[in-house]
């Protein structure tokens, strides 16, 4: 199928690892971030409230699992993180054709992944390995501390947040946070650099890396925005995710137009 003159003019060329730059980020970008990526879910509402309606349905989906069938809680975070990246994407794609002065399609943007299946395939790939070793992680660390066995969703709660454990929670936090920070900074600007420059997941991966080697502290502070968030989204039956779960993906864009630095004109290879 053809494609329309608007999609042809976002399609971009690829360019070597080398052409890519970044850029120094402030303390202040990241709520600059979130005040964008707010002016676009005005923008389009809509997109915004699709993209945040599948978001809730899968983290009432996750939680009804791990509520009551704990043992396949694993293998549907699994199946999320297949699908997420690609939501994820058409948030970004809407905030690109904002940004190019193209009116939002959500039809667009629930297909702007086809092109850069191979890429994304890799990258959620990637993210699946990890979140196994996470898990995997998870259960050494009960398994030391925790004579009988895997406890169920009440008993999992009941160890983390009862004080006699605080071995046992320190030593999870800080494995649980090793790879939260691995998975964040592999895909901080990963994923959009992917749908602008049409890089591949490996280029894509160890920019986001060193995004975040260069700017810590930065990153940091968005982490913990993102993770605060998230949490506050989830405290009614996750409801608030209809509106943080856009507002979060558009801001996620623009954190990598920060970060990033656009492509010298010329660098690209046919």
């Amino acid at each position: 199928m053809n494609e329309s003159p608007a999609t042809s003019d976002l399609t971009p060329a690829a360019e070597p690892a080398y052409a890519i730059t970044l850029q120094p980020l402030r303390w202040a970008d990241p709520l600059r971030w979130l005040r964008k990526g707010l002016q676009d879910v005005r923008a389009a509402p809509g997109i915004a409230l699709f993209y945040g309606f599948c978001f809730w349905c899968m983290a009432l989906l996750l939680g009804w699992v791990f509520r009551n069938e704990p043992e396949y809680t694993m293998s549907l975070a699994s199946g999320c993180l297949l699908v997420g990246p690609f939501l994820a994407m058409g948030l970004y794609d809407t905030s690109r054709r904002r940004e190019a002065g193209l009116a939002p399609d959500l039809g667009q943007s629930i297909t702007c992944w086809d092109s850069h299946m191979g890429s994304m395939g890799m990258l959620v790939l990637v993210l699946i390995v990890l979140e196994l070793l996470w898990g995997r992680a998870s259960l050494v660390v009960f398994a030391v501390f925790f004579d009988t066995g895997m406890p169920s969703s009440s008993g999992v709660f009941e160890a983390v947040f009862n004080p006699r454990n605080w071995e046992f929670v320190a030593v999870y936090t800080v494995v649980g946070g090793a790879f939260a920070a691995l998975v964040f900074s592999c895909t901080v600007v990963s994923i959009p650099m992917i749908l602008d420059r049409d890089t591949d997941a490996l280029t894509a991966g160890i920019t986001s890396m060193r995004v975040v080697a260069e700017n810590p502290g930065v990153m940091l502070l968005w982490g913990a925005l993102i993770t605060a968030l998230v949490v506050a989204s989830l405290w009614i039956w996750g409801a608030g995710l209809l509106l943080v779960g856009p507002v979060l993906g558009h801001a996620s864009w623009h954190a990598y137009r920060a970060a990033v630095a656009p492509a010298p004109t010329g660098t690209g290879a046919a």
